[in-house]
């Protein structure tokens, strides 16, 4: 399966009592999608993700941007829960079979852990964590075309698929035509400045 990227952060004064105004500071940096510019769901979970949600709203047809999803939240405010909003950003991705790069809504999902939701996770998983899709959105495929298909899911080359791409790839200036541009995003505006250090593990 295929990783995730992730981009964690903590702040000096987060509390019950400020975790919700935090969050949708954290949501105003999101640089979302230019076809779809608010959040189109919002969960509540307490406990840990294998209790079922508190609360579940779906927002698409509300036009819901950070200061309505941390409405909703604040209905249920508590340290064991942690808040999900989910969204879409325009990422670049390589399509195989037509050998171009595609610049496409792809899924962004902004979370608040509260400090004692799942026996601390935020600790390790950062108060705001941002899942920001699969890593070969900035990384690069490596790999990951069609692994299933090939005889060693290891060294996936072999597959005509993976072996296309890999060529492609190799040639001057294909994997940092849109790799760049994607990962800038994560630092492009100054309301993303949080981003920064995520960029900078990533280049």
């Amino acid at each position: 399966m295929a990783n995730h990227a992730y981009l964690r952060v903590w702040t000096r004064d987060f509390s019950l009592e400020t975790m919700i105004a935090e969050f949708a500071r954290f949501m105003t940096t999101a640089p979302l999608s230019a076809a779809q510019t608010t959040f189109s769901e919002l969960i509540v979970q307490a406990v840990d993700a294998t209790e079922t949600p508190v609360a579940e709203w779906d927002l698409r047809p509300l036009k819901t941007g950070p200061a309505e999803v941390a409405a909703l939240a604040a209905q249920h405010l508590n340290a064991d829960t942690a808040y999900i909003a989910s969204a879409k950003w325009d990422l670049w991705g390589f399509d195989i079979e037509s050998l171009k790069w595609q610049h496409k809504p792809e899924p962004l999902v902004l979370t608040c852990h509260g400090q004692e939701y799942d026996d601390g996770l935020a600790s390790t998983a950062g108060h705001f964590m941002a899942d920001l899709g699969f890593e070969h959105f900035f990384t690069g495929h490596g790999g990951l075309l069609a692994p299933g298909a090939a005889s060693n899911p290891f060294n996936s080359s072999d597959h005509p698929l993976e072996h296309t791409f890999r060529r492609w790839m190799a040639a001057s200036g294909n994997l940092k035509e849109r790799k760049h541009p994607t990962i800038v995003q994560l630092g492009g505006s100054d309301r993303a400045r949080a981003a920064d250090g995520a960029q900078r593990a990533l280049v």
